[in-house]
């Protein structure tokens, strides 16, 4: 399975260049369309509509139906739409093809969480899903570098076509080495739907804490090259060092981050304390970084970016290996898509405040403010709701329904399958 995991990891990445890109276009987008920043931001926001909408159906269609066959649907639909953005003219049509782009991006994480859980034990899956993080923060780091260069050189529009055509060669790789996703265990799958998942405790702090999570990214991923840009005074090539210099070190901390939580586990710590105590730290330095960041210059205004980014990684590398262990491979799917349905709401708000606070008051530092103060609540929510790191008893959770379902006949003999 590792190349099935470094392909999952190259698609993480080319997710977040296609996600991210338009972010890097946006100065010159922006002049070309002759919109303002609020309007900036809605463009930014669009694509995250049906990406969070689309959480929930994208979970359920990984728990039922071949994983292989739904992320590879998802990954040419998505990769069509970015080519296809560098050829369109006009507010409304990109607005079109970023909620297109959404709908294809959205079977994702789903998608990881069922394979991860499915395939990896516990001491395995922090690194797995540290590679994960790592091509989340390579993505932007790459667009925002080599993109920055690109973009200034040829023009935003030729940036999307090749970023489209190109990702469209991960699919023949994929088809050939990921296999068929074993049958699914049938014990009690059926009866955990939606509501079996929200009487977890566990599972409403993973839905605030991936909120959290999702603002403070999606706040880099989509503001960052313009506040580089526009509030510190800098080049596109030095918005490309700069922004890629963050991702990069959110790189770099993800991994270290997984493959060290694997041992500290396989040491004899418990799962709870390794994730959540690494999610905790994460983000309560990522929100000091991030406001010492918006408050210093020079030298020390790059440290501090730097620290920003690899508090990321940390903030971020334990967030899925959470939900697979505590889902377990019969309702991974359906928790991730509730988890990030939630968690993506973020994209719908971080993107157009920050506009708003930009064009209300003309500098970045209160958006950058309160997103520290998100980062802060994530980690009480990762902290204080989310219960211990152990696999729910579904069995259990269900019997009530499967009771219920029972009253016009005998119970299952032990050790049947559920209807």
């Amino acid at each position: 399975m590792n190349r099935v995991v470094f392909l999952l990891a190259l698609a993480v990445l080319i997710n977040y260049i296609d996600r991210s890109n338009l972010s890097i276009a946006a100065p010159l987008l922006q002049n070309e369309l002759h919109i303002s920043n609020t309007q900036l931001g809605a463009l930014l926001a669009a694509f995250f509509w049906t990406y969070g909408l689309m959480q929930i159906p994208a979970g359920w269609l990984v728990d039922r139906l071949d994983v292989k066959w739904v992320f590879a649907a998802g990954f040419f639909i998505w990769c069509s739409a970015t080519s296809i953005t560098g050829i369109l003219h006009g507010f409304a049509a990109l607005i079109a093809i970023r909620v297109i782009l959404g709908l294809g991006e959205s079977i994702v994480f789903p998608s990881c969480s069922k394979i991860l859980s499915t395939y990896f034990t516990e001491t395995r899956r922090g690194f797995a899903n540290a590679l994960l993080m790592a091509g989340l923060s390579l993505g932007p780091a790459l667009g925002i570098l080599v993109g920055g260069t690109a973009v200034e050189a040829f023009g935003w529009r030729p940036f999307f076509l090749v970023l489209g055509f190109g990702g469209l060669l991960w699919i023949a790789p994929w088809l050939a080495w990921m296999p068929r996703t074993p049958p699914r265990v049938p014990v009690s799958s059926a009866l955990i739907g939606i509501p079996a998942i929200l009487r977890q405790r566990s599972a409403w702090g993973t839905c605030l804490g991936q909120f959290c999570v999702n603002y403070f990214l999606y706040f880099l991923v989509t503001w960052l090259p313009s506040y580089l840009k526009r509030g510190r005074g800098f080049s596109l090539a030095e918005v490309g060092r700069y922004g890629g210099l963050l991702f990069l070190m959110s790189a770099i901390a993800a991994i270290v981050a997984g493959k060290l939580s694997d041992q500290w586990i396989k040491a004899g710590a418990t799962p709870t304390h390794v994730r959540k105590g690494t999610l905790v730290a994460g983000q309560i330095g990522f929100g000091i970084c991030l406001v010492l960041t918006a408050l210093t210059h020079g030298a020390v205004f790059v440290v501090m970016l730097a620290l920003t980014g690899a508090f990321l990684g940390i903030g971020c590398c334990s967030t899925w290996a959470v939900t697979q262990t505590v889902a377990g491979p019969l309702a991974a799917g359906r928790w991730t898509g509730v988890q990030n349905f939630a968690g993506n709401m973020a994209g719908w708000v971080a993107p157009v405040l920050t506009g708003y606070l930009v064009d209300r008051t003309g500098r970045f530092e209160w958006a950058f403010f309160i997103t520290a103060a998100v980062a802060w609540t994530g980690a009480l929510a990762w902290g204080l709701i989310v219960g211990p790191v152990e696999p729910v008893d579904w069995e259990q959770t269900a019997s009530p329904l499967v009771a219920g379902r029972a009253v016009a006949g005998p119970a299952p003999a032990a050790g049947a399958s559920l209807p």
